[in-house]
């Protein structure tokens, strides 16, 4: 038995996100996100760098090379002279879902527990595979919220065309 079962609908998130910049232009894509400084396409990027860190490079997991960013801890928003286009970011949030998918399919409950070692210096941190899962899901959000933010007011992010970054869009239904 995995745990994919109880985070059944994180998935949405990333189609919603997926099905938000697909069609952006580059000129969409480099809007300004908060006071970040980051452009859309940055934060995408982190997005999906933030999962090959966390799953191959903190925990281990293999699959990393099946991502166009196969070296965790390093990913395309580290060089801002190279802005990244749709076609780019979409395949790179497919493939580094497919990490996640993977891990969720494989990871059982009773090793939520299990934890790998983050080393920031000479700072060692210690973290659950749970306590992952749940930094990813609200890392996903967190940015998602941004870019939204970020759309809205260039009418990109409302019900039109593009629609909202609705992370949970597919979960409830009409009594």
């Amino acid at each position: 038995m995995s745990v994919e079962r109880y985070y059944r609908g994180w998935h949405l998130a990333n189609e919603s996100l997926i099905a938000a910049i697909a069609p952006l232009t580059a000129d969409q894509l480099a809007l300004p996100v908060g006071p970040s400084g980051w452009q859309v396409w940055s934060i995408v990027s982190h997005v999906a760098g933030a999962r090959v860190y966390w799953l191959c490079g903190v925990f281990g997991e293999p699959g990393a090379a099946t991502t166009p960013l196969p070296e965790p801890g390093v990913s395309w928003e580290d060089d801002p002279s190279h802005p990244r286009g749709a076609d780019e970011l979409v395949h790179a949030l497919r493939t580094t879902w497919g990490l996640v998918r993977r891990a969720l399919e494989q990871w059982a409950p009773d090793t939520l527990s299990r934890e790998a070692e983050r080393r920031i210096g000479d700072v060692v941190q210690l973290h659950s595979r749970q306590s992952v899962i749940m930094r990813m899901i609200t890392h996903d959000a967190y940015h998602c919220g941004e870019i939204a933010q970020a759309l809205g007011p260039a009418g990109l992010g409302g019900r039109g065309p593009n629609g909202p970054i609705d992370m949970w869009s597919g979960l409830s239904r009409r009594a």
